[in-house]
């Protein structure tokens, strides 16, 4: 995992000093289309080489969370849009095969036209889950303008702590990997366990649904 973080560290340094504030946009739309470029390592270096490096005010952190912002809801639209176009033709006409019935998205349209807002803006606050509810938010075709504004509001509080702590540690912004990192296989182990609850489920209602 460290040889890894190690390459992306690399290829986030790179970028920055060949492009400077754009990377960031480019950098955390890809982060955010659920590619795995985590945003704990691309802002904190933000933090550091965009602005403390460069002897800029505090305040610059400011503009980092929006570039920060910008670029996830970039991110986050191709993968609505992904979704949207793609997944939900396809989960309507070969979704039984997945253990996923037309039942199931009218549940996940009436969760996302109820829940929508809340449910977009907190997962873009918690690691992991962050990068993949574009995908179902655009199958169930959850209003776009809302989608997006939620998105870049969510995103602009998580880039602006992770800009400002490279801000601060400097050099050694690489703690605020090492303090999120515990964090990472608690929430994929749940997420795990509720999918195989899921699936569980899932298995019973498709036949139920088969046989009636």
């Amino acid at each position: 995992m460290h040889e890894i973080e190690a390459v992306l560290l690399e290829f986030i340094r790179d970028t920055y000093n060949f492009m400077g504030w754009p990377g960031v946009i480019l950098l955390m739309a890809i982060e955010s289309a659920s590619i795995p470029l985590p945003s704990e390592l691309v802002m904190p270096l933000s933090g550091w080489m965009l602005i403390k490096e460069k002897g800029l005010p505090v305040a610059y952190v400011l503009l980092a969370g929006f570039y920060g912002a910008v670029g996830c809801t970039i991110g986050s639209l191709l993968s609505y849009w992904i979704g949207a176009i793609g997944g939900r033709p396809i989960l309507e006409r070969y979704g039984q095969y997945v253990l996923i019935t037309r039942r199931d998205l009218e549940r996940a349209d009436h969760w996302f036209e109820k829940y929508g807002e809340a449910t977009t803006f907190v997962s873009r606050l918690l690691p992991v889950v962050r990068t993949f509810i574009s995908v179902p938010a655009g199958i169930a075709r959850m209003n776009l303008v809302k989608f997006t504004f939620y998105t870049f509001v969510g995103s602009f509080i998580w880039c602006v702590p992770l800009a400002y702590g490279g801000y601060v540690l400097g050099d050694h912004w690489e703690r605020i990997r090492e303090v999120m990192r515990p964090f990472d296989i608690p929430i994929i182990l749940v997420i795990l366990v509720l999918a195989a609850l899921y699936i569980r489920h899932r298995i019973k209602e498709v036949r139920a649904e088969r046989v009636g």
